[in-house]
């Protein structure tokens, strides 16, 4: 049966991972194959001094021991993925020459003939380090004499990101909110860690490497910088990906350094991350810290937001200032807000370099907004939902402006949709006012109820561009071959749906295939929430110039017009004789000697296109928890979770609903539990998945969601992205539902994770100063 889109399909690729047929990075093998450990700096600062390799040589299997001093491409090294004119330049070696600024940072390459032997190689390495002083945080890196990460910069500050919307000033009669907030380190955490697999030349003199990552083309043009070589003989494969969720979002020190290592020796060599390597050495995010204020009416109406903070890159700013943009530009929210000040310090320091996870800056923005929405209720003794619902833009003020640009230039303009219908959803699906009502039933006693909302806004689908080309093989097996690569996203399944309801045939005959630098020129990545808003329209557009082309072809062989022939169930009919037709694949074999193609420009069932977005396209979400906190020792639970997106068309419901599910989870995890724990020296506290706590499913209650259908204007297909929306909000909702159980207490929530110990301490604290022990 053909599939049309929205359909709700069981995910075409899951068979084949369930049954074990999956193939990811460690699975692929070649002849002469060579492994690869890396030396790692145990300081976050210090001078190299030498590297004795001698004993490392010793070792049987030990083929080579490679430093920067071996490898020139690496003092090219890893170009930023984002640079800005505000911003300082920096470089980012593949393996550290004079210098290491982060523990972790590789500074020599052990390369044998099995991965257990190249480990041993790397503990008989013997560096020569000279320690040096380390700003291990933003307020030691801008102190006065801070050490600098970099010695040629004045000071450790990347440069500031300001935006100012003055629209509207505040009166007399307003009431203002503050407070200090953070947000902290937190790291995905796949299944499947990083690998870089390299062969130096194929037959057409081409470098071959596999990564497993998110972005090929991005990895593609790294390597071909740091070793000189143009991007057309270098091709990047991602083979099957265990997960990512922005981590692989950009070119890692290692998809540089092993293909420099395999061109140096002549042969294959593989690098596969292990797990303590990803906990030190994977980029985190968030990390951002808040001296927020809300101005409100005595009517409840905002007046202005403003926020001055910092975001701590790390030892690199692969990202430039694109976090930090998007903290500012979701700042407001679906919300009316007149003035919006914001001032951002991006600061260096000596701690691993900070990348982009999942939600990439929107759920700062949101943990603000929404804790100071909801002080500024308890201030105007106005239910939290009702002042969020009295602030929300109409439907009749849609498309809505909100004088802010985004990071791609353009003016913001919200895509038509009823923020307020999806805010009531949400509600319902959580039983607010049943779960007030049981705040105000339960007595006083050893636990206490909490409520929690967030809503929020979603730029999703930033371009520049994405491709597909879609080509009809003789036997009626449609292939398309993509830019973007798939984590667990469910491409395979999405994109058929979008092709094959193009072409009128079943979903199971059309193959998509992506990560393969090779098979599209050009892409820019699975990031963003992007694919289902610029692929899908890729998709759908090259899909319709093969229907074109079908139609010419079947006109010609049924003697009969173009506009009469229909595509469905995998053939070419004339309209009303459905048996008057010819199949797809004879049509393909057809269009190999066609005349009635020359006109086109060329044979063939096939086409390639681009599509460029104007700007990106806003979703909306709310989501909304109920929660127990035990008053004798913190601990929290979370008694239900509910969460309504509006990803306008959705291609797979089911899709839809996964991808909620998870970054809810995830959201969940960050707000309760997980944290990159630093010490003073730089020294990574949480290297191990003993101190890194990842949520596990007693922490999660069942999840109501639902999806809501405001299609977008920005693409024909009307999807709007859906990746990263479950992630936004929890942190806010679950702070907003812990404050809300303790207010009356005087608690304050202003940093999570919250976990037990700091939710005690927040209660302790509020009944009187703390000792440093944490006692009151």
């Amino acid at each position: 049966m053909t599939a049309p889109i929205g359909l709700p399909l069981r995910r075409k690729e899951d068979e084949r991972l369930l049954t074990g047929r999956g193939r990811y990075l460690d699975d692929v093998r070649v002849p002469g194959l060579l492994h690869a450990a890396i030396v790692r700096s145990p300081h976050a600062h210090a001078r190299l001094r030498g590297v004795d390799a001698r004993a490392a040589l010793a070792l049987p299997g030990v083929a080579a021991v490679l430093t920067a001093a071996d490898l020139p491409a690496c003092a090219v090294g890893v170009p930023p993925l984002i640079t800005g004119p505000a911003l300082r330049a920096y470089r980012h070696p593949a393996l550290a020459g004079d210098v290491v600024r982060h523990v972790g940072e590789g500074v020599a390459l052990v390369v044998a003939d099995d991965p257990y032997r190249a480990a041993d190689g790397v503990d008989a390495v013997v560096v020569d380090y000279e320690p040096l002083p380390a700003a291990s945080s933003v307020e030691a890196a801008l102190a006065p004499g801070a050490p600098r990460v970099f010695a040629d910069w004045p000071d450790n500050v990347v440069g500031p990101t300001n935006v100012a919307l003055e629209e509207g000033a505040g009166s007399a009669d307003s009431i203002v909110v503050e407070a200090t907030l953070e947000y902290p380190r937190v790291a995905a955490m796949p299944i499947e860690p990083r690998g870089v697999l390299a062969v130096p030349e194929a037959l057409d003199g081409t470098l071959t490497v596999w990564s497993s990552t998110q972005v090929p083309y991005a990895v593609r043009a790294a390597i071909a910088t740091a070793l000189d070589v143009p991007e057309g003989r270098v091709r990047v494969l991602v083979p099957d990906v265990g997960g990512g969720f922005g981590a692989k979002g950009h070119a890692y020190p290692e998809e540089v350094l092993i293909p420099a290592a395999a061109r140096r020796l002549g042969r294959p060599v593989k690098w596969v991350e292990t797990r303590r390597e990803h906990l030190l050495t994977v980029a985190p995010d968030r990390a951002q810290r808040h001296a927020a204020r809300l101005a409100l009416g005595r009517d409840g109406a905002i007046r202005a937001i403003e926020t001055t903070f910092s975001r701590d890159h790390g030892a690199y700013p692969t990202l430039g200032d694109a976090i930090t943009m998007n903290t500012i530009n979701h700042l407001p929210g679906p919300y009316r807000v007149p003035t919006v000040r914001a001032r951002a310090l991006n600061v260096v320091t000596h701690k691993t370099f900070m990348g982009a996870y999942r939600g990439a800056g929107r759920p700062e923005a949101a943990f603000v907004l929404d804790r100071l929405l909801d002080r500024g209720a308890r201030a105007l003794g106005i239910d939290p939902a009702a002042l969020r619902r009295r602030n929300m833009i109409q439907p009749d003020e849609m498309p809505y402006r909100t004088g802010l640009r985004y990071r791609d230039g353009v003016t913001i303009v919200y895509d038509p949709a009823d923020f307020v219908a999806a805010f009531d959803r949400v509600l319902a699906l959580v039983d607010y006012d049943g779960w007030r009502a049981e705040q105000r039933r339960r007595p006083a006693g050893a636990r206490a109820v909490g409520v929690g909302v967030s809503a929020y806004v979603e730029g999703t689908g930033i371009g520049p561009f994405e491709g597909a080309d879609v080509r009809v093989d003789p036997d009626g097996t449609v292939f398309v071959a993509v830019g973007v690569c798939s984590q667990g996203q469910a491409h395979e399944t999405t994109l058929a749906q979008v092709c094959a309801a193009e072409l009128g045939v079943d979903v199971d005959r059309v193959v998509v295939a992506g990560g393969d630098t090779a098979g599209v020129g050009w892409g820019n990545g699975t990031i963003a929430s992007r694919v289902a808003a610029n692929t899908g329209p890729a998709v759908a557009r090259g899909a319709r110039e093969v229907a074109r082309r079908a139609r010419l072809l079947a006109a010609e062989m049924l003697e009969c017009a173009p506009a009469d022939v229909v595509l469905a169930g995998g053939r070419a009919h004339v309209a009303g004789v459905p048996d008057r037709g010819v199949t797809l694949g004879a049509l393909a074999r057809a269009a190999a000697r066609s005349r009635a193609l020359a006109p086109e420009g060329g044979p063939g069932l096939h086409a390639c296109v681009f599509f460029y977005p104007e700007t990106v396209t806003w979703a909306f979400g709310a989501h909304a928890c109920a929660v127990e906190v035990d008053l004798d020792t913190g601990a929290v639970r979370l008694l239900r979770y509910a969460a309504v997106h509006d990803c306008g068309r959705p291609i797979n419901p089911v899709v839809v609903e996964g991808q909620l599910h998870g970054g809810i989870v995830q959201g969940i995890g960050s707000a309760m539990a997980e944290e990159v724990v630093h010490d003073a020296e730089g020294q990574l506290l949480t290297g191990t998945l003993m101190e890194y706590a990842l949520p596990v499913a007693a922490d999660v209650p069942p999840l109501a969601t639902d999806s809501l259908d405001h299609p977008s204007a920005m693409n024909e297909l009307g999807v709007k992205g859906v990746g990263e929306s479950g992630v936004i909000s929890p942190g806010a909702a679950i702070a907003n539902a812990v404050e809300d159980a303790l207010a009356s207490r005087g608690v304050e929530i202003a940093r999570l994770p919250l976990t037990p110990f700091r939710v005690w301490q927040a209660m302790r604290r509020a009944e009187g100063p703390l000792t440093a022990s944490g006692t009151a």
